[in-house]
């Protein structure tokens, strides 16, 4: 029988009847190369708990242990979790499975295992018997987070890491750059972090909307404060995947440089961080000089983000400037590719060959397609399927994550109390249904899903408790999606998810995230009067 209260749902589980109970006595046993879970335990088991956990063996011990045999069978994401009389066994594919693994032995233990210091303090925690197999579907199990529409500090930034690895989600996709901020700094270039990184005033909801939030706002983080999130989260086991976005979404840079826009087609002098949402027509003149800006610029990035991936943007990139500048259209002819789209696919396969000798492999979003995609690049498919399908038979791998399906930022229902509601209704239902590899697909371009991916993107979540909002609980249904072996769709035991979230909401309220309620919004999480965008009707299967 499966647990029915662990998420995401576990390969196999049996509970037989019985409990182990840990107390001060209890012992941790960390075998060779699980240094790291051992640490993880006591900081976070240890504080909730108020258990001590000190290293030894016996009766009733926690022991940590990695293994050939399950890896082998359930590869290195893959752990066994044995609770009985002799103590707890967690055996890991991997150091990554022995940590995922340590995440299940938290639920076990309980909501208030989630807390920061013990309800109780010297009291004894009971474990039901269980054992379980489990292992995840997909390799890539992504979160995006835009910092760039709003600034979230580093302090956020951990927590929401913390978030992810108690889901068993392990690519934290940073959206750094866009027209409204420049979040990462530059050594080289100081301005864009000095001018690029603030915008005087920001839309008070949809770019529609009358209204304006005057308060300046900006941000960004050094790059000790990132060597930081790259290394809290490799402890968590989960990779950064930057994002420096290349050549549109690009207006905050050429504030802070106005040579890298089309200067023979727009005052680039005359602009300012953009205050508003939307596509923004100022994109990057196709120049060698700006080949090298964005060069000096990865140079930095590479230096602290250890990710195979990096991620270059490359959609929403309107060809207008290009076709108004006289220097644009010499450089089409010059370069012989055609048209703006071959001017677009010329500066995505640059930076494709240039991190590509440096032993890094360029992910950007489906409209990299466009003009003919470089061999090695992979697709982030966000318009629908179409492109990750396009993609995937080409033979690039792909990351799935259609709008339509998992953008966290469009509304969790159509009640007229959901703060500033974005697009299509995807209730936690409807994202526990996702399915990341579409019908249909050949069984070879298959393999090319890498994986699965949600999105939040932040212009209408101007802080922590708005993204929490968004965000929760829907990404625990994502999170199954990502990790569970589901059946089709159709066949998916939903109800039972949504009654394995009533113990889950006690979890995240432990852990202190402001998630939208099953009846809805709190009066405080109400954003009255602010204008939205809400698209009717069931998402388009495209």
């Amino acid at each position: 029988m499966t647990d029915p209260d662990l998420i995401p749902e576990p390969l196999t589980a049996d509970h037989p009847e019985g409990t182990l109970t840990l107390d001060a006595r209890t012992a941790l046993d960390a075998g060779p190369g699980t240094d790291g879970t051992a640490r993880w335990l006591r900081a976070v088991l240890g504080a909730a708990t108020g258990l001590p956990l000190p290293d030894g063996t016996g009766p009733g011990a926690i022991r940590l242990r990695t293994s050939p045999g399950t890896e082998e069978e359930h590869g290195p994401e893959g752990y066994r979790l044995t609770v009985d009389g002799d103590g707890v066994l967690i055996d890991g594919g991997g150091p990554a499975g022995l940590f995922w693994g340590a995440q299940t032995l938290r639920q076990l233990l309980g909501p208030d295992a989630y807390r920061r210091a013990p309800l109780r303090p010297g009291a004894d925690w009971d474990l039901p018997y269980t054992a379980v197999t489990d292992r995840p579907r997909f390799g890539w199990r992504g979160l995006l987070l835009d910092v760039s529409r709003h600034f979230m500090p580093k302090e956020d930034v951990l927590r929401y890491l913390d978030l992810m690895a108690a889901h068993k989600l392990n690519v934290f996709h940073f959206h750094l750059t866009d027209d409204q901020g420049w979040r990462v700094q530059i050594r080289r270039y100081p301005k864009l972090t000095e001018d690029g990184a603030w915008r005087a005033r920001s839309k008070w909801g949809h770019r529609a909307s009358p209204l304006w939030d005057d308060t300046p706002h900006g941000g960004f983080y050094t790059q000790d404060d990132l060597r930081e999130i790259v290394a809290y989260a490799a402890d968590r086991h989960i990779t950064v995947v930057p994002e420096i976005d290349i050549p549109g979404h690009s207006q905050a840079a050429i504030a802070a440089y106005p040579w890298l826009g089309n200067t023979d087609a727009v005052d680039t002098g005359a602009l300012t961080v953009w205050d508003t949402w939307g596509v923004n027509p100022n994109v990057l003149a196709p120049t060698e000089e700006v080949l090298r800006f964005y060069e000096h610029v990865l140079e930095e990035v590479l230096e602290i983000f250890p990710s195979t991936f990096v991620h270059v943007g490359g959609d929403e990139c309107p060809k207008d400037q290009w076709k108004a500048s006289p220097a644009a259209q010499a450089r089409i002819r010059e370069l012989g590719v055609g048209d703006e789209d071959g001017l677009q696919s010329w500066f995505i396969r640059h930076f494709d060959r240039w991190l590509a000798d440096r032993g890094r492999r360029l992910i950007g979003w489906d409209e990299i397609l466009e003009g003919g995609l470089a061999d090695g690049a992979a697709v982030s498919s966000w318009r629908g399927y179409g492109g990750g399908i396009a993609a995937a038979e080409a033979g690039h791998d792909v990351v799935m994550c259609p709008e339509q399906q998992v953008y966290l930022d469009h509304r969790q229902d159509g009640g007229e109390d959901e703060p500033v509601p974005i697009g299509f209704v995807r209730t936690l239902a409807d994202v526990h249904r996702f399915e990341p590899v579409p019908p249909g697909l050949s069984e070879e371009a298959a393999r090319h899903v890498l994986g699965t991916q949600a999105n939040v993107w932040t212009e209408v979540m101007e802080n922590r408790d708005r993204v929490d909002y968004q965000v929760f609980p829907r990404l625990a249904a994502f999170a199954e999606v990502a990790w569970s072996a589901l059946p089709a769709p159709d066949a998916r035991d939903t109800e039972g998810f949504l009654r394995r979230m009533e113990t889950h909401y006690r979890r995240l309220d432990a852990l202190g995230v402001a998630y939208r309620p099953p009846t809805g919004p709190k009066p405080w999480q109400r954003r009255p009067g602010l204008l939205g965008r809400p698209i009717e009707g069931a998402p388009p299967n495209v």
